[in-house]
């Protein structure tokens, strides 16, 4: 059993990219989708479908890479919030990942958004990860 499903889906984003799979499937939660749906519009991953197993749901996703080498188009996830220690910005203490090259997954009141969402409707929240 899962205890932190974002850290999970994230570490499975980051061993698929390292083993180079096209192809990851993760647990499918209402915390989970969103999330995936803010990676799709920003073009981290290629596309995404949910799929039904016996028991529960998953949601497969399709890995996006570059060039003839296939480098990962997600250079690098970090989990920021944890069960142990949320970390919230209000709208004006948001972070730049990279200067704006990355982004923050933010939740909100308005729900899961980027960190220029955020920025450009004045509200924060809790900062949940960057990729870049």
């Amino acid at each position: 059993m899962v205890n932190d499903i974002v850290s999970d889906m994230l570490t499975r984003i980051r061993n698929g990219n390292l083993a180079k799979h096209q192809i990851i499937q993760i647990l499918d939660t209402s915390m989970t989708r969103s999330i995936i749906k803010v990676l799709k519009e920003e073009g981290f991953i290629s596309k995404f479908e949910e799929t039904k197993d016996h028991f529960k749901n998953y949601i497969l996703i399709s890995l996006k890479y570059k060039g003839k080498k296939k480098n990962p188009v997600i250079t690098e996830l970090k989990r920021i919030s944890k069960p142990g220690l949320r970390v919230y910005a209000n709208h004006k203490e948001l972070p730049r990942v990279f200067g704006g090259i990355g982004i923050a997954i933010i939740s909100t009141s308005k729900g899961i958004m980027t960190d220029k969402s955020a920025r450009q409707l004045g509200i924060g929240g809790e900062v949940l990860c960057y990729i870049w």
